[in-house]
């Protein structure tokens, strides 16, 4: 199935590329020593993830994250070919950005004064787009679903 390229949803699916791009770019990094450091603190002050660390060592957390991103990403640029995945996808992709936005509430520091200015994590803030651009997958999704099983 081709993808469709209408000017009005042109610059959604490249949105949708660009999240796929990003996680599973994230994703693969966080199977190195340096992210699963990275990410030890926004994991322990999880109200999500931070039972993770009681199972897992701080390498073990870090890989199963990643493992999540890349299946989520994989998943965004496989429900252009495969409309029955845009629901999946876009439920992980949504439940990823969520958690990760959550981290600005709950990580101490994310938010800093700079030059009188109060200031969030650009990293994380930028998950708020993406989560949007998750978000409106679901109800293509949903209706995807709904008609295969007419």
């Amino acid at each position: 199935m081709p993808i469709k390229f209408r000017s009005s949803t042109l610059g959604f699916n490249i949105a949708v590329v660009g999240a796929a791009i990003i996680l599973i770019w994230i994703g693969l990094f966080k199977f190195t020593p340096t992210e699963a450091k990275g990410i030890q603190d926004v994991v322990k002050n999880s109200p999500f993830m931070s039972w993770l660390n009681t199972i897992f060592s701080i390498q073990g957390v870090s890989n199963l994250i990643g493992t999540i991103e890349i299946i989520t990403g994989l998943l965004l640029l496989i429900q252009f070919f495969w409309k029955k995945f845009t629901l999946i996808a876009g439920i992980l992709a949504s439940i990823t950005f969520f958690i990760t936005l959550s981290f600005l509430f709950s990580t101490p520091n994310t938010f800093n004064k700079i030059d009188g200015l109060i200031v969030p994590d650009a990293f994380i803030l930028k998950d708020l787009v993406l989560f949007g651009v998750s978000l409106q997958l679901c109800l293509p999704g949903l209706e995807n679903n709904h008609l295969a099983k007419k």
